[in-house]
Parts: structure tokens; sequence; C-alpha cells
């Protein structure tokens, strides 16, 4: 099975995370979209990311209904900070019956050079790219490894959606509403 990685903390999990895997897993040679829940960077400590279990399951909740779409807490077993081309590594060591791709942002496209074993990522993975707004041009978008996808333009964030609810305004529609009321019982981001 073809599988598409997507990557992030998704501290909250919101519509535009969930609109961008769909997007992949039905548009595209990819079987599934696999949700990586990072867990916390100890070299990035805040107050506002919720604990990696608790993220992971807002994850799971919010794609219950689209056997396309799975999460994986691969990260949260190993050393911290976690590399992509760890993970990725261990992802193939563990399920040796798939192939992986990475999905990213256009916007991640800028930095990738600095990526650790960036051209081990190109060469044994590839990458599927979303546009992102603003984003800059890179040469590694006409790499032979590097898919561009086309995806809605949405520029929501998890940040913008933490400030709603610390300011008590709606995040309704922005998240799915199992998602919401997970943070509202549980007071996340208060």
């Amino acid at each position: 099975m073809k599988i598409g990685l997507f990557f992030g903390s998704f501290n909250p999990i919101h519509i535009g995370h969930l609109i961008i895997a769909n997007t992949m897993a039905t548009t595209t040679d990819l079987e599934q979209v696999w949700f990586v829940v990072s867990p916390q960077n100890p070299f990035k400590k805040t107050k506002s990311l919720l604990h990696e279990f608790d993220r992971f399951d807002m994850v799971e909740r919010a794609i219950a209904d689209n056997s396309r779409l799975k999460a994986t807490n691969i990260e949260f077993s190993m050393p911290k900070p976690s590399y992509t081309i760890d993970t990725l590594t261990r992802l193939s060591e563990k399920y040796p019956q798939h192939t992986f791709r990475l999905i990213m942002g256009e916007d991640n496209l800028e930095q990738f050079a600095n990526w650790k074993n960036y051209d081990k990522i190109l060469e044994y993975y590839g990458l599927y790219v979303y546009q992102r707004p603003r984003s800059l041009e890179s040469p590694f978008k006409t790499h032979e490894n590097v898919r561009v996808v086309e995806a809605p333009l949405l520029d929501i964030s998890a940040t913008f959606i933490r400030d709603c609810i610390r300011a008590n305004r709606s995040i309704r529609y922005m998240v799915p509403e199992v998602v919401e009321e997970m943070i509202e019982r549980k007071k996340f981001y208060v």
C-alpha cells in the first residue's frame, strides 16, 4: 500500500488539516494518509502545546469516520527530538509491505535543504506537496520525486484557533464537532 505521511503537532487538528489529508487520499495515488502526531519538542517548551496523548486522541476522533485516514503515535517512543528521516526509517522497518511518501506544505520546501538527510528523504520516499499561501518558489518543486498536488488554499492555523478559545470566541466549523466538544469538555487551551 502507498501511504502518505502527514506530520504535525495537530494542536489542535483543524479542518485545514483534514481537507489536505482527504485531498491527498482521494485525488492522488496514495491509498491512505497517516497523521504522524509529533510529541512535544524538548527544545520548544510551550504552555499551549497539549500533551501528545490528548492531541493524538483528538486526531483519532476527528478521522474516525474515514477509513482512508489513520493516526500514528510512532514518534512517542522515539528519541527526541525526532527527525523525519528517522521516523520514515522506523515506519519502513515496521511496515515493510508499505511504501511511504512525505506530505508537506509548499512553505516547508523553502527550508527543506536544512533537514537532516533531506537528500535521502527525496531519494527513498519522495514528497507530495500542497500549496500554501505566500510560499516562495523552491528548486525542489521540479525534482523528479516531488509531486505538487492541487489542494484548497486554506489560511487557517491552530494558533488562531487557540487564540479564539482563550478569547472565548467560537471555533465552530474550524475544527470537527467531536474535537470542539473534547476541547470544551476538557477545557483545553484556556
